[in-house]
């Protein structure tokens, strides 16, 4: 490997070629299972096939009088009907007995349907008269009745693998007998932050030394990609701590912030080449160029390593195009870019380059998209004006004013 410490990078990857790659490397992980009330959210890893009907049993549709259908007809207001009360059905307590003709069994929404009964008959076209029900409308046979296996069949594949599981598809679950189910096995990831002049989150800063954010944000990102977070640590700049650090971890997917570039103090890439293997240094867009990505031994299918740049929007960016996808891919989410997206038409130009591509941050105004003028990659609050992204391709030299531009927007996302 070429050390380009202090001497710049000889050429840059194209995203393009290094999205592929990625696409071609990643594989899902392996199943594991979930307790069903912490399923919500996660990914199936095989199909689940009911083993029971839903519901078990025949069950009243309403309140009312179970009965035998046939015994009605002909009932109305000018010429009621009766029927002997012999008991009734509530849910969780049946009636043991059987319905002969002209008797009527009172039940609740739910209960199970006595045997002989085959209708049930609202209440509000009843009238209880001691022993007896007086009944002043008919109702045909299986009127108001839900059926044994109505809502599912056993045998029924009733959720497929793949599918991430909404708090529906739980209740689903608990309603066929489901006390666990096999899901993806979420991607564990380390952060490892580099810098000398970092502080810890919630510190003040002081001097020459800064409060690292580049953690508080890669953190939110990972936990709404599903990726399982552990602890983390602020390293030194000192090769031989981040060199353990990669080591030692036991992470699918390891975040590297800072220490990517070719400053005198930026080991991570060399290090990664030496013990593992560095497949990208230097790729063509803007911010985020100094991004690495590589692969250590270990884990069910080796273990990712994304060096991130230092300057918190670059930070970002390289999380958004390469990392984010990954970590989304291997627990079996989607390698698309989550955002929400508009269309709308730019207020002023953006200039870019051919051969690279751009991330421009943007805000809205008036339904036409404005590029913010204050935008270098450590300028975090530039991300927090803005609406959000507008992906520039590298075969474009830029965007006229007035052409309608797609926009990634920050403030909604979709699973």
């Amino acid at each position: 490997m070429r050390d380009v410490r202090m001497r710049g990078f000889a050429e840059r990857a194209d995203v393009e070629e290094v999205q592929a790659f990625l696409a071609e490397e990643v594989a899902r992980l392996g199943p594991e299972p979930v307790d069903l009330l912490a399923c919500v959210g996660r990914v199936l890893a095989e199909d689940v096939i009911s083993e029971f009907d839903v519901p078990g049993f025949a069950r009243s549709a309403m309140d009312g009088y179970a009965i035998r259908g046939e015994d009605s007809f002909g009932a109305s207001d000018y010429d009621p009907l009766r029927l002997d009360l012999i008991g009734e059905s509530l849910p969780g307590r049946p009636f043991l007995g059987r319905v002969e003709a002209r008797q009527a069994v009172r039940i609740m929404t739910g209960a199970p349907i006595p045997d002989g009964a085959d209708a049930v008959v609202m209440a509000e076209v009843c009238e209880e008269l001691q022993d007896v029900v007086e009944l002043r409308d008919s109702v045909a046979p299986r009127k108001n009745v839900g059926a044994a296996g109505e809502d599912i069949r056993v045998g029924t594949r009733v959720l497929p693998a793949g599918r991430r599981l909404r708090p529906q598809d739980g209740g689903l679950l608990a309603s066929i007998g489901v006390s666990s189910v096999a899901c993806l096995r979420r991607p564990r990831v380390q952060l490892l932050i580099t810098g000398d002049e970092l502080l810890a989150p919630g510190s003040r800063p002081e001097g020459a030394r800064i409060v690292d954010s580049n953690s508080v944000v890669l953190r939110a990102l990972v936990e709404r990609d599903a990726g399982e977070i552990l602890p983390y640590a602020i390293l030194p700049d000192r090769a031989e701590l981040i060199r353990s650090a990669l080591e030692d971890s036991s992470a699918d997917v390891l975040l590297v912030s800072g220490g990517s570039s070719v400053g005198q103090e930026d080991h991570a890439p060399r290090l990664l080449a030496e013990i593992g293997r560095l497949d990208f240094h230097g790729i063509a867009m803007r911010p985020s160029s100094p991004t690495g990505i590589g692969r250590l031994s270990g884990g069910e299918n080796g273990r990712f390593v994304f060096l991130l740049p230092g300057n918190p929007v670059s930070c970002l960016c390289a999380y958004e195009f390469f990392a984010g996808p990954t970590i989304r891919a291997m627990g079996g989410g989607s390698w698309d870019w989550p955002h929400r997206r508009v269309r709308l038409p730019l207020a002023r130009k953006i200039s870019s380059a051919i051969g690279r591509v751009d991330y421009v941050r943007v805000a809205i105004e008036k339904d036409r998209v404005v590029p913010i003028s204050t935008a270098g990659a450590s300028i975090l609050s530039s991300t927090v004006r803005a609406a959000g992204a507008v992906i520039v391709a590298r075969g474009c030299e830029g965007m006229p004013e007035g052409e309608e531009v797609e926009v990634l927007l920050y403030d909604e996302v979709t699973p």
